[in-house]
């Protein structure tokens, strides 16, 4: 071996120690340089000093945190307390005692037996089990997950040094850590995403660091300048209570129980129970697709549906009771029975490693639009893209994964020309003020939702002729045809978007739109001729059975055939005028 390989080599195992001298006690290296950039720290720092920039950050209302800039038109009803518990949860009044850790445990067994029962599944019941744990235990890596948390909490001034954590009861998580007893009407709390973060910090920044790393380019593919099509960080689990509170729409509902079905999926910037539901908190439970499947269902985020009856979704039917879902995610097809991927396995995974951080290879977001679309060649999107054929490599040729999303990409495509084409027909249908009752029958929707034809508030809204049909139809196309169409298609299921749902259910709709506006047009015309009918001939004695103004506007008259009757009738009446005059 020569002189140069092994200087060089010794260079290299220097550096390796010195790194893992610098990141002894320190935050994890491992988690995205975007987020110690976003927060201005330096990526030695301590747990301590990391924690406490991630939480000023989290509890920020400028950045995302609380009820966001539609407050003022919308108020919490009791049951937000439990889906933002920062802002709205108060203690109970009763039972007004101090109790301790051990008190706790007791009176719930009683009170509430399942919290318990729950919580003694969970590994905070059960440290010294993991401790014991060898290495052919599958949930062998838990005991260098404990050291870790307890690094973390040393750092936090929560343990003594060399202090092991020797349980996670109730009040750890529902006063703090380490305390020994506490007021049930004064220091009891709902535990957030930030006192999970306490102890489960890497996992904690990791699912922050989305903010940092979902930053749409401002820039087209041709280099010029454009509005970014998202908002930084933005769809992501860590700023979706944002999106949903600071959501026109939402805050404008006066059927708030309604308005809070959505807010009960968008609260994985507050709670981490969403997918480690408590008091079990459950990594293996998280891992599978049903965990997912909660939020990520329904008319225009179908992916469970799509997922369970694609291929995937029928290995892991056939299958998945047979797989070890202890086994963490990085060795989940290489040392598991694993054969096929699941929701956690495809959108943890970047570039070999697996993290709470799920929007490092988005590309398409939410929903297709035309700056996408338009833009798909840009460095951004192409990284993404490349991203995206490395993730599917893991069980696919990079042949087949490229074939696939381009696939993908032109069937999205194609929903998004429809969608486009019918948007141009509502907006002149609206513009030339041509829908049903626009003029005389259609209240404008409360603040702080502005009218528009065919608003995603048509959803959710009704009142008198807003919407009209051809508008329910219009929103339906683009915000629940369009999206399962480009669902079904990246999560492989056929009938989810050729059939079932996405294409048929998009042309459907696109053809009522087609046919309302050739009607609504024709109409348009009649009315048009029958004024001009009537200032040739002057006022008639009939102008009563012509007075569209009235009930014959109103209900709109649906098509040409029934607008050809009142000319007839019009003719007749003016015949029979002339006749008498004679």
């Amino acid at each position: 071996m020569s002189k140069n390989i092994i200087k060089r080599l010794l260079q290299a195992v220097a550096a390796m120690i010195g790194m893992g001298l610098l990141f002894a006690g320190s935050a994890n290296a491992e988690i995205p340089v975007e987020l110690y950039k976003a927060l201005g720290v330096e990526q030695g720092a301590s747990p301590k000093t990391l924690y406490e920039a991630i939480t000023k950050r989290y509890y920020d209302p400028k950045q995302g945190h609380g009820e966001g800039k539609y407050a003022e038109y919308w108020s919490p009803l009791p049951f937000m307390q439990y889906l933002d518990p920062d802002s709205y949860y108060r203690p109970p009044r009763a039972p007004a005692k101090v109790a301790t850790r051990e008190e706790c445990i007791k009176c719930h067994k009683d009170e509430t037996r399942g919290w318990v029962h729950s919580w003694k599944q969970s590994v905070h019941a059960n440290l010294d089990e993991i401790r014991k744990l060898t290495k052919d235990d599958s949930r062998f890596y838990k005991k260098e997950l404990i050291k870790k948390v307890e690094t973390n909490l040393r750092s936090l001034g929560k343990l003594g040094e060399g202090e092991e954590l020797k349980e996670v009861s109730c009040i750890d998580c529902h006063m703090g850590v380490g305390v020994q007893k506490g007021s049930h009407k004064e220091d009891l709390r709902l535990p957030d995403a930030a006192a999970c973060g306490a102890c489960h910090l890497t996992e904690f920044a990791e699912r922050e660091a989305e903010r940092d790393t979902l930053t749409w380019p401002d820039t087209d593919v041709h280099g010029k300048k454009m509005d970014p099509i998202w908002p930084p960080g933005r769809p992501s689990h860590a700023l979706d209570y944002q999106a949903n509170v600071e959501l026109a729409t939402w805050a404008a509902m006066e059927d708030r129980e309604i308005a809070d079905g959505c807010t009960m999926c968008h609260i994985n910037q507050n709670r981490c129970d969403t997918c480690h539901t408590r008091h079990q908190f459950s990594s293996a439970e998280a891992r599978k697709p049903e965990a997912c499947a909660y939020c990520h269902n329904g008319a225009d985020h179908n992916e469970f549906e799509n997922y369970m009856m694609s291929k995937h979704g029928a290995v892991y039917e056939t299958h998945g009771s047979e797989w070890d879902w202890e086994v963490p995610l990085e060795r989940a097809i290489s040392d598991n029975k694993q054969t096929a991927a699941t929701c956690a396995f495809c959108h943890m995974e970047y570039k070999g490693k697996f993290a709470h951080n799920l929007v490092r290879k988005v590309r398409w977001a939410f929903n297709p639009q035309e700056g996408i679309a338009n833009n798909l060649e840009h460095p951004w999107y192409k990284e993404r893209r490349d991203d995206w054929v490395d993730t599917c490599r893991n069980c696919h040729s990079k042949k087949f994964a490229e074939s696939y999303l381009t696939f993908s990409d032109n069937g999205t495509i194609s929903g998004l020309k429809k969608q486009i084409e019918v948007k141009g027909i509502m907006e002149a249908l609206y513009k030339d003020k041509l829908l049903p009752g626009q003029t005389t029958n259609r209240p404008a929707p409360a603040k702080p939702e502005k009218d528009g034809p065919g608003e995603f508030f048509q959803l959710f809204m009704a009142k008198d002729n807003n919407p009209t049909t051809v508008e329910l139809a219009y929103s339906k196309l683009w915000e629940q045809d369009l999206l399962q169409n480009y669902k079904g298609l990246f999560h492989a299921f056929p009938g989810g978007f050729t059939y079932t749902w996405g294409w048929a259910p998009l042309i459907q709709h696109y053809t009522e739109i087609q046919t309302e506006n050739t009607k609504l047009r024709d109409f348009a015309k009649l009315k048009s001729q029958v004024a001009s009918l009537e200032a040739t001939v002057g006022k008639l004695k009939t102008a009563s059975l012509l007075e569209l103004d009235s009930k014959v506007k109103q209900a709109t008259v649906g098509g040409l055939g029934s607008g050809m009757v009142l000319v007839g009738l019009g003719l007749v009446a003016w015949r029979r005028k002339l006749k008498t005059e004679g």
